[in-house]
């Protein structure tokens, strides 16, 4: 009898044991993986807003809020920009001329091309970029950032247009600890601050910096 109860109070030792362990090192393990995880996010987030400077500079300081349209209208001329008699091949002339006051004049400060235009995938990602894959949330299982835009009215009456892109702590923490991210959360939003990662900000102007800045 003496024998069982010895086993017995060995066990239950060793579960504390490991109970004060994984106390110990699941909030480390959990810090260590959210770390990983948002260098990605920012990573993406940083593309995001350099394609939305681009489409600013060709559609008259105004921002995208649509991820396909945001895809397919960087590294294009704008309508504006065509009526005015600029074609691809005169775009691609005076950028490679060098020449930076006609091409600050012509709207083609962040263009980089030879003689054709490159799409957003290699001007953006690299030569084996894919643009669809921006408006993803890295491990998020496929969910899309949120992305808004909005003009933001000062007190003295001025107008601005602003964007914002989200990415929640619940779509790119997905599938670590639940307790974890929801105390994450509370925290934020007790403290009037966005629960995850983001740039811009639709309610105070901020030059498109990230929150983490």
């Amino acid at each position: 009898m003496k024998k069982a109860i010895n086993v017995i109070l060995g066990l239950c030792a060793v579960v504390l044991l490991y109970l004060c362990y994984k106390s110990i090192m699941q909030p480390i393990e959990f810090n260590k993986e959210r770390d990983l995880r948002e260098v990605a996010v920012k990573a993406r987030l940083i593309q995001i807003k350099n394609a939305e400077e681009q489409y600013r500079q060709q559609h008259e300081g105004d921002f995208c809020d649509s991820f396909d349209v945001l895809i397919a209208k960087v590294g294009e001329l704008s309508d504006e920009q065509m009526s005015k008699g600029l074609t691809e091949a005169k775009a691609a002339a005076i950028v490679k001329s060098g020449n930076a006051a006609a091409i600050a004049a012509n709207g083609l400060q962040n263009f980089r091309r030879d003689t054709t235009w490159m799409p957003m995938a290699q001007t953006l990602l690299g030569p084996n970029g894919n643009a669809d894959s921006l408006q993803y949330i890295p491990y998020s299982d496929g969910q899309k950032f949120e992305l808004e835009k909005s003009i933001h009215v000062g007190r003295s009456g001025a107008t601005q247009n602003v964007m914002e892109c989200r990415a929640p702590y619940s779509a790119y923490l997905k599938g670590l600890d639940e307790r974890e991210i929801y105390n994450m959360t509370d925290d934020a939003e007790k403290q009037g601050r966005y629960p995850g990662l983001k740039i811009g900000d639709l309610t105070n102007p901020n030059n498109n910096a990230g929150n983490w800045e």
